[in-house]
């Protein structure tokens, strides 16, 4: 007897529709989903995405679609947190390679930007353009990530502030004495999100990272 395969019926309509396609396992079709719905983020001229046009882009009906998804709002949650993962990955690789708590967070903020150039769908994500008129938790649940990331960065200056004051005369970056790691970090994360916002509004002409290091030098010390 043959074994019970899961999504056996997602297979037949979608070879119904596409017959060439290739055949995905089980799982690997809301990750192609997510990655359709994130490149179609990447048109430079911003126009509401419909489940009948990512649908249609996959190749498959928006029946299929809602085997993996109960609504659009989902899809944007999976994007949200497959984008969160991937930015607290890379940050906890940072902060275990570099003990400076200041070089931390200015390689915090250089990654976000590169993050952001590399994917220009989910840019707009992060700056909410694309959850305009969806539902508002997606949004809220955008704010959290940025709350998280900019908690990150408190810490990463915190240490840095440490650093320079128990060990002065070897720190490699000499801070003033009123520095404040909480103001620095409100504005670090406020630089950031207005060069995503920029890179956006330019249609991903102008690229996040540019002037970055000398404008970061400025905001850290």
């Amino acid at each position: 007897m043959q074994p019970i395969r899961k999504h056996d019926e997602d297979v037949t309509e979608e070879q119904s529709t596409a017959p060439r396609a290739t055949r995905l396992k089980p799982g690997e079709r809301r990750v192609h989903i997510l990655q359709t719905l994130a490149a179609m983020l990447e048109a430079p001229k911003n126009e509401k995405i419909t489940t009948a046009a990512l649908a249609a882009r996959i190749g498959v009906s928006e029946a299929a679609l809602y085997r993996h998804f109960a609504s659009k709002a989902q899809m944007f949650e999976g994007l949200i947190e497959f984008i969160e993962q991937t930015l607290f990955g890379l940050i906890n690789q940072i902060i275990a390679k570099e003990p400076n708590g200041v070089l931390q967070a200015r390689a915090i903020a250089l990654m976000l930007l590169n993050f952001s150039a590399k994917n220009p769908g989910m840019t707009r994500v992060l700056t909410c353009e694309a959850l305009v008129g969806e539902h508002e938790r997606l949004t809220e649940r955008v704010n959290q990530l940025l709350e998280r990331v900019e908690a990150s960065l408190k810490q990463c200056l915190r240490l840095g502030l440490m650093d320079a004051s128990s060990h002065a005369e070897h720190n490699p970056i000499p801070l003033p004495a009123d520095y404040d790691p909480v103001a620095r970090a409100s504005l670090l994360l406020s630089y950031i999100i207005g060069r995503w916002h920029r890179f956006v509004r330019s249609g991903f002409s102008r690229a996040p990272i540019e002037q970055a290091d000398a404008q970061l030098r400025l905001i850290l010390q």
